[in-house]
């Protein structure tokens, strides 16, 4: 079986685990809803309409699992192949629930989920399928949080459920992979906030701030280096203009105006329209100079 949603950032590990120590299984109904949310993430399969498996690499997360069916009082076995952890239990064990139900080999979360009233139970059937499904990139990267279920309808299901706390999302199906994923930080913090990742919040937050406030800083890097390009290459213009009515004799027959700022500019090839125009006898604005100096180049094109 190929394990769906599995994390290898420690930022999505963390977040699991945090949700594993904050959230306690004194309240059955809770614990029956985060089960369900287990039992639809694309890590649990049917075995031969028989048995129901849920894989994980994650330690923790086995061991969170077990728990949920120890406190549901359903018998489970767990093994290891390789980096791989399986917990089996008996299909016709977890029937039992109101909400589950498995018919052609798959496992379904029914629509009458959505008439439960107690949104504590509909945290944590989010936070199961987040627990048995989920992955979240390291912010510091790209925002992008993902869930994987078992099919199109827990697909569906899921989604609607969000909606109702108004958490956005979208969604990913093939033929082998259905999912819903966030890649809007606001989204993120929403999710996070809604299954109880407190902690984890907070961290995203620092770090979408900081992404946000070295992004506004590039973006003003930028622009000044971009205006700072403009008069540069406006200055160079200005000064072959200059050059050429130097060179062809014309430069004698300006107006006093138009030679002063042309020397001034000859002197001063770097600085800007308003620092130029602050070193004339009479000094003037930022206009006044790009006026004079546009003229200059109207004469030395011939205008």
């Amino acid at each position: 079986m190929t394990i769906e949603g599995e994390e290898n950032m420690s930022f999505s590990s963390d977040i699991k685990q945090e949700l594993n120590k904050t959230n306690s299984l004194a309240n059955k109904e809770n614990v029956k809803f985060e089960f369900m949310g287990y039992c639809i993430s694309g890590n649990t399969d049917l075995i031969k309409g028989k048995n129901i498996r849920f894989s994980t690499e994650s330690d923790y997360n086995i061991n969170r699992f077990s728990k949920l069916l120890s406190n549901l009082e359903i018998n489970h076995d767990i093994d290891v192949n390789g980096k791989t952890f399986h917990i089996v239990t008996k299909a016709l064990d977890i029937q039992k629930l109101a909400y589950l139900e498995i018919k052609e080999n798959e496992i379904y979360v029914k629509e009458i989920i959505k008439e439960v009233k107690d949104d504590e139970q509909k945290r944590a059937f989010i936070r199961g399928t987040f627990l048995g499904g989920g992955s979240i990139n390291n912010p510091e990267n790209s925002y992008h949080l993902e869930i994987v279920l078992s099919n199109e309808k827990n697909l569906t299901q899921l989604q609607e459920i969000l909606r109702e706390f108004e958490v956005n999302t979208k969604e990913l199906k093939t033929k082998k992979r259905y999912a819903v994923y966030i890649k809007e930080g606001e989204e993120i913090s929403k999710f996070l906030a809604l299954i109880g990742a407190n902690k984890a919040v907070l961290q995203f937050e620092d770090i979408r701030i900081q992404k946000e406030m070295r992004g506004k800083v590039n973006r003003i890097v930028n622009c000044e280096a971009a205006n700072l390009n403009k008069t540069i290459n406006a200055a160079i213009e200005q000064i072959e203009a200059i050059k050429k009515l130097q060179a062809d004799g014309r430069f004698h027959k300006l107006d006093d105006n138009l030679k002063e700022i042309a020397i001034l500019r000859l002197e001063n090839p770097d600085i800007s329209l308003l620092e130029l125009g602050k070193l004339l006898k009479e000094p003037v604005g930022k206009s006044g100079v790009n006026y004079r100096l546009k003229k200059i180049m109207e004469i030395a094109n011939g205008k």
